[in-house]
């Protein structure tokens, strides 16, 4: 049977990349929308390189996007994130990815999906994942998003024009809230091992850990974690019983790949980047080390890291105790393998309980190849 080509585009978001589709292009049934995105991103692939599509082996390589029309009265389009899995036939739709986020807006210019005037543009993107609205603001020039600019990020070579991402109300997007068991901190034990985490549920669940508790400095690169296979285990059953504490799954065995993540913190330390600068505790408020579909990410994922600012600006929790921000800092910057992301986060007490009003983040993102890319003879007609 010959190949089918579906029309795509691929773009870089942030530190991520992936494959953007139209909703109308995508066939409307769940498994064969998997087999479709398994395929052109060359999953499952046991040598972890996705060789046989566009991948690129790691979770932040491995991802696709669906834009379609909105379905919520407050926003311009829906937008849908899967997270492909490199090594399992597998799809999580149960997550968002905050830097893939970035290249939302300007692909709906580009593709005209929305009509904007020149200057800063406003796109607000309904994030069906999460249920949760997203406002994503950059420059437009002759109608088309601008890519060229002075704005840096780490993790990624070059420069561009700065996409402005505010996440609303980013509390409890899978959960029931943004302290999804009500407490700020509490204890799992396994193997009558005690550790002390925090459960927060903003942009995207996460169970963070301190790095003392785990016998790490918090200053390791992805690969050394990634090499310890006992650590490896060990964190993959923390994250499993912190998610069924989040009402994620009612047993450990089926709490999903993408949620929630789980972050190793530490109070600020020296470590040495992947590019090889020296990052010094002055230059960030806190560090973390984060697990990601089962890999040790490179950098972090944009949603942990404002996830873990939101959590930073909660009196009691573990960030907020770790974290070495002025009181009252409008933002929080968080060291991570490839060096540093600033976030800002608006965060209250409410009643008796926290509620985090929104989280800022800057990225850029660009346009690397449109057409149409090839996968496996669809069963379906496209009619999503």
């Amino acid at each position: 049977m010959t190949q089918t080509f579906v029309p795509a585009a691929f773009y870089r978001g942030g530190s991520s990349k992936g494959l953007f589709f139209h909703a109308r292009d995508c066939p409307c049934e769940q498994a064969a929308l998997d087999r479709m995105l398994l395929s052109a991103l060359g999953s499952p692939d046991p040598n972890g390189r996705q060789l046989d599509g566009l991948g690129g082996g790691t979770s932040s390589l491995s991802k696709a996007v669906i834009i379609g029309p909105p379905s919520h009265p407050d926003a311009d389009l829906d937008y849908t994130f899967g997270q492909v899995s490199v090594d399992r036939p597998v799809v999580d739709w149960g997550a968002n990815c905050g830097n893939l986020s970035s290249a939302v807006g300007p692909f709906a210019v580009d593709e005209g999906l929305v009509e904007v005037p020149d200057g800063e543009a406003l796109v607000r993107i309904h994030q069906v994942n999460t249920k949760k609205i997203i406002h994503s603001r950059f420059p437009v020039k002759n109608g088309k998003a601008v890519v060229t600019g002075s704005f840096t990020i780490d993790g990624v070579s070059g420069s561009g024009a700065r996409v402005a991402l505010d996440f609303l109300d980013p509390g409890g997007t899978v959960t029931t809230g943004l302290l999804p068991t009500g407490f700020l901190v509490e204890t799992i034990t396994l193997d009558g091992r005690a550790f002390t985490v925090s459960l927060v549920d903003a942009s995207n669940p996460v169970a963070f850990v301190s790095a003392e508790q785990l016998g790490l400095t918090g200053a390791e690169p992805p690969d050394a974690i990634e090499a310890d296979c006992t650590l490896m285990a060990l964190l993959d059953r923390l994250r499993r019983a912190a998610g069924v504490r989040m009402g994620l799954a009612t047993d450990a065995a089926n709490v999903g790949l993408a949620n929630p993540k789980i972050a190793v913190i530490c109070a600020p330390a020296t470590f040495k980047a992947l590019d090889g600068r020296r990052i010094d505790p002055g230059e960030h408020d806190i560090a973390v080390r984060m697990l990601s579909m089962g890999r040790a990410h490179r950098a972090v994922t944009l949603t942990g890291a404002m996830c873990l600012a939101v959590a930073c600006k909660m009196e009691g929790s573990l960030p907020h105790n770790l974290c070495a921000a002025a009181p009252g800092a409008e933002v929080i910057r968080v060291g991570h393998p490839s060096g540093i992301v600033a976030v800002g986060a608006t965060v209250r007490r409410k009643d008796s309980s926290w509620h985090a009003d929104r989280a800022i983040v800057y990225r850029t993102a660009r346009r690397l190849m449109q057409g149409e890319v090839a996968v496996a003879p669809l069963e379906l007609e496209p009619a999503r």
